[in-house]
């Protein structure tokens, strides 16, 4: 019988924050996949005479300026924040997996250009003004969110990747995997990244929290997703002008937003503690 199982819930025994993470995460996971058939109402539909509307038993969550039900638009801005913040997580760790291998592994002047000129020129500039940048110029819209959000995201993943291969590559394993005669790619991808790979799942864990807060930024600046489609980041910019006499415009979301980014936090810290031995030593995991 496999321990792991038993393992993991010592561990989120050990861990209550965690085990908070994990739910909230599968809460939004289910509101995002099933969203159609979890929402009260149409998030767009239109509803002058109830506009502004307080938390009630018709809208549990009230009602926006337009009278749209917040509750239906929070279940579906789930969906937005989901999906850009996985597909940012995903283009930014496969590009950063990619490049930080290639500078770690071959070293000296590859290296020297990815470390020194390329991801400095990158880190030079805040990430979120290269991302209003290129949507400013590309236009709103999911995809080119991704890749905005993705062009300065990867850098950190590189780096951490970079770290780590460089530490690797001498190591026993690698040296008789090579004088056996495994071409560089082999060496790489089944030798080097899995025994690597955990402070990387980590660092994509938190990743993922930034991501959805850099979402909720943009969408904020009107430079997510057009509307009508229903996103945090854009009912919390609605919501500016009625912050005194409809507050509940702002809590909600601004919950949505908090709850999501504090749950992947959990989750990371949760991953960095179970996956180093010390810390495990330590609780007795």
């Amino acid at each position: 019988m496999s321990t792991l199982p038993i393992s993991l819930q010592r561990a989120a025994s050990h861990n209550a924050l965690a085990t908070t993470g994990a739910a909230l995460v599968a809460i939004f996971i289910i509101l995002a996949i099933f969203a159609p058939w979890i929402s009260p109402q149409d998030p767009a539909h239109i509803d002058l005479p109830t506009r502004l509307s307080p938390p009630s038993t018709a809208h549990w969550a009230g009602t926006d300026e337009l009278g749209r039900d917040i509750l239906s638009r929070l279940i579906y801005g789930s969906r937005i924040s989901m999906l850009v913040g996985s597909s940012v997580v995903a283009a930014s760790l496969s590009l950063g997996l990619i490049i930080g291998s290639l500078a770690g592994y071959y070293g000296g002047r590859l290296d020297r250009f990815i470390n020194i000129v390329v991801m400095n020129a990158f880190l030079s500039f805040p990430g979120i003004l290269l991302a209003i940048a290129f949507v400013a110029f590309r236009g709103p819209g999911i995809f080119n969110l991704v890749l905005a959000l993705s062009l300065g995201g990867w850098v950190g993943y590189a780096r951490l990747v970079r770290a780590q291969v460089l530490a690797a590559r001498e190591q026993e394993y690698v040296e008789a995997a090579r004088a056996l005669g495994a071409t560089d790619l082999r060496i790489i991808a089944r030798h080097i990244l899995p025994n690597i790979i955990q402070p990387v799942v980590v660092q994509a864990a938190i990743g993922m929290a930034g991501a959805i807060l850099a979402e909720g930024t943009m969408s904020f600046l009107g430079l997510g997703v057009p509307p009508p489609t229903a996103s945090w980041g854009s009912m919390l910019n609605d919501s500016r002008s009625h912050l005194f006499d409809a507050p509940h415009l702002v809590l909600f979301p601004a919950a949505a937003v908090m709850l999501a980014v504090l749950s992947f936090n959990f989750i990371g810290d949760a991953l960095r503690d179970y996956l180093d031995p010390r810390s495990r030593i330590e609780a007795g995991l």
